[in-house]
């Protein structure tokens, strides 16, 4: 077995995600028995010692059959809807399946701003802590019934990787209704003919070339495209992923011997520099020149008013930017010292030739992140 899966079977703590169509079907809505055995691969892994945060999709789907729609809705007034009733059948059902085992279900309903707002994100990553250490399983969902199509994380694969970083986590196990990575459509053959190969895993971005994924199916909002995406994103923050069938949640959760699984950055970002990295909202842009970008790419120095040579959009003393060049190309993000009114005031400047109160780095090298 790689070091990649011996990880990944022995991590102390884990990040689950469970796809819409491991736990719904379309005209029935949730199907109790798939979540049972999915509770069963999950009670085994906590019994073999490890803390394990549920991201669960499905609410959308759950919703579906009660509400008598015969498809996943398209408008965001119905799919809201379809969210709160969803919602509280979902988390019933995970309360009533772990009860079984003298579990307690703590559900967890998060936004894309509840992540990238750092306060917010902070008070998440505590909810989750301290519902581990009193023995509860966090259950994770985007809060569908206030999310909009302008503040979403766009489906939950995504969600899952940033809690994975999030919690702290050791492993990422994305469990869905596709058994690995393939590099084209294993349903049916290209246009050539060639049949589409199985990737048992994933060391790089070189691994990837030629790879075609595609986007979700009926109940889901993921797919492919999104699962891989999630998968390069935990992994680059240190996280190492594997992605299999939920069909497989026994091997997937005990012995990782089965999926596609991504090896992890051998450093780990902190939780600070993930969330200036990935999670986190740019408010406006900072353009620097040539010498500029050599510093703070390459040599990982902090940013001087030397350096700058514009500045884009409205942001704050604190709040997150990018570092782009004459051209608008973006090479870091990082944590803004000053104001844009300020920034502005600066561009070009020499340190000393500016008053005392604008003489701190524009960005300091700790609060920034290469992309």
């Amino acid at each position: 077995m790689s070091d990649v899966r011996e990880r990944i079977a022995h991590a102390r703590s884990i990040v689950v995600k469970i796809g819409s169509s491991a736990l719904t079907d379309l005209g029935t809505g949730l199907d109790m028995d798939r979540l049972d055995r999915l509770t069963d691969a999950l009670e085994a892994r906590m019994r073999a010692g490890s803390d394990v945060i549920v991201v669960s999709s499905g609410a959308i789907g759950a919703g579906i059959a009660p509400l008598g729609l015969k498809k996943r809705p398209t408008d965001l007034a119905t799919k809201q809807a379809a969210a709160s009733v969803g919602q509280l059948a979902l988390a019933h059902a995970w309360g009533t399946s772990f009860a079984r085992y003298g579990r307690t279900v703590g559900q967890v309903l998060l936004t894309a701003d509840d992540i990238s707002n750092r306060a917010h994100h902070a008070n998440a990553q505590r909810t989750l802590d301290r519902l581990r250490s009193l023995g509860a399983v966090g259950v994770v969902n985007e809060n569908d019934t206030v999310a909009t199509n302008e503040i979403r994380f766009g489906d939950n694969d995504r969600l899952a990787a940033l809690v994975a970083h999030l919690a702290g986590a050791d492993a990422l196990v994305l469990l869905s209704d596709v058994d690995g990575l393939y590099d084209g459509d294993p349903r049916k053959p290209g246009p050539d003919g060639r049949v589409a190969q199985f990737l048992s895993e994933v060391n790089g971005p070189e691994d990837l070339d030629g790879v075609i994924a595609g986007s979700g199916g009926a109940l889901g909002t993921g797919g492919m495209a999104s699962k891989l995406a999630a998968a390069r994103l935990a992994a680059d923050g240190g996280v190492p992923v594997l992605l299999a069938a939920a069909a497989d949640a026994a091997q997937a959760l005990g012995s990782a011997s089965v999926g596609t699984v991504f090896a992890a950055r051998p450093d780990r970002l902190s939780s600070r520099r993930f969330w200036v990295r990935h999670a986190a909202d740019a408010r406006g842009q900072i353009a620097i020149d040539d010498g500029a970008v050599a510093a703070v790419v390459k040599r990982r120095r902090s940013l001087l008013a030397a350096g700058v040579i514009g500045v884009r959009g409205g942001f704050s003393e604190g709040d997150v930017v990018e570092l782009v060049d004459a051209a608008g190309s973006v090479y870091a993000r990082g944590v803004s010292s000053y104001a844009a009114d300020d920034v502005a005031r600066m561009v070009g400047r020499s340190t000393s030739e500016l008053p005392e109160q604008l003489r701190r780095p524009v960005i300091h090298a700790d609060d920034l992140v290469p992309v």
